[in-house]
C-alpha cells in the first residue's frame, strides 16, 4: 500500500493525489527545485497537465523499445 492510497495530498494544491512521479521527472515540466529529492504527488488536474506536457517524450520513449 503506497502513500497515494493512504491519502497523500497533491504537492501543488492540497487535493487528494492520484499519482506520484519522481522529482527529477516533475522538474522538467513544473517549477520545482531540482535539488529536492523523492516523489511529487499529483492530483487529477495536475496529472492531466503532466500527461499533456510529456506526451511527445513518452511517445518517443515507447518507440525506442
Amino acid at each position: 500500500m503506497g502513500k497515494v492510497s493512504k491519502g497523500e495530498k497533491c504537492t501543488f494544491c492540497n487535493e487528494p493525489a492520484v499519482k506520484s512521479i519522481s522529482v527529477a521527472e516533475a522538474s522538467k515540466y513544473f517549477n520545482i527545485q531540482a535539488e529536492a529529492r523523492g516523489r511529487v504527488y499529483l492530483c487529477k488536474k495536475h496529472y492531466k497537465e503532466y500527461k499533456k506536457m510529456s506526451k511527445e517524450e513518452r511517445e518517443l520513449k515507447r518507440l525506442r523499445w
